[in-house]
């Protein structure tokens, strides 16, 4: 069976402020046939990749970045807010479109040479996951591609994440 996944993504105009077009995936998550189903889009262009490690961002890439990791035979590597790991962390700094924001991951969250998956559910601008990428690349590891549910396109993200292989389920406009 063929599940419309695009048809499960709610537009809520003028949030979290007016003139923005939030996609609020929230509608196909809840739909066990849906999210089942975006998993396996996820996982089917990255599953020969020997991917080792998925990690991703707080707090919506955990939605499926376990999952996928699962999916995959890899462990799941966490990125978080500052001063919520208990052990010594690994941290990057990067620029938000007012400000900068900060992650860390666990110091030894990336053997060197682990074959690394950056995913989250979204992909805009690329600063979060272009972050992610640093985070472990710099810890030694080779971010062998990034994946995504939705891709708001027209806003620079994969740009942002070139040369790596990105990868996306869905792709519509950052606005309409």
């Amino acid at each position: 069976m063929t599940v419309d996944l695009e048809a499960r993504v709610r537009d809520v105009p003028d949030f979290p402020k007016p003139g923005i077009l939030f996609r609020d995936l929230t509608p196909l998550w809840a739909d066990p046939v849906a999210l089942d189903a975006a998993l396996a889009a996820l996982t089917g262009p990255v599953e020969e990749l020997e991917i080792g490690l998925v990690v991703a961002p707080e707090a919506r890439g955990y939605v499926l970045g376990a999952a996928l990791a699962r999916a995959l035979g890899a462990g799941f590597v966490l990125a978080r807010k500052p001063g919520r790991l208990p052990a010594a962390t690994r941290r990057v700094e990067y620029a938000l479109e007012y400000g900068t924001d900060v992650l860390e991951v666990n110091e030894d969250a990336f053997p060197p040479g682990a074959r690394v998956l950056v995913h989250d559910d979204l992909l805009a601008t690329g600063g979060t996951a272009a972050a992610v990428c640093r985070l472990a690349e710099e810890a030694g590891a080779k971010v062998v591609a990034c994946a995504f549910l939705l891709e708001l396109t027209g806003l620079g993200g994969r740009d942002a994440l070139a040369p790596r292989d990105v990868h996306a389920v869905l792709s519509l406009p950052a606005a309409e």
